[in-house]
């Protein structure tokens, strides 16, 4: 897909603006560059799909999901879309950012120090 998507764009808005309650917890936490400085930035189209939070610098993608997730083959495909283009991408359960916020923080913290200790 080359150029904007209005559509994508718009529904993209949209989500900003409608976040779940998760998506607010986690996004409170990693905005302005609250893990060493690595710049989030959330509801981010890419190829088609509407990504909650990428860290562009590292390529590297954050879902929120709900259990209408659970074992789904479109996640899946999108997955392999995404990694495709260069991304990786981390799932995590609504319940985890809402009752773990620490434990989320900490593996983001972990993947995102790693990703960064490899980039050139």
């Amino acid at each position: 897909m080359r150029g904007r998507n209005e559509k994508t764009i718009r529904i993209a808005r949209q989500l900003r603006v409608n976040q779940t309650d998760a998506e607010t917890v986690l996004w409170n936490r990693i905005r302005n560059r609250q893990i060493d400085g690595h710049k989030f930035a959330r509801q981010v189209p890419i190829s088609g799909y509407i990504c909650d939070f990428v860290c562009r610098e590292l390529d590297l993608v954050v879902e929120v999901d709900g259990g209408q997730h659970n074992e789904s083959a479109a996640d899946a495909a999108r997955d392999r879309r995404l990694m495709e283009q260069g991304y990786k991408v981390l799932r995590f359960w609504n319940n985890d950012v809402l009752e773990n916020i620490e434990g989320v923080l900490r593996v983001l913290h972990a993947e995102l120090s790693d990703r960064a200790a490899r980039s050139p």
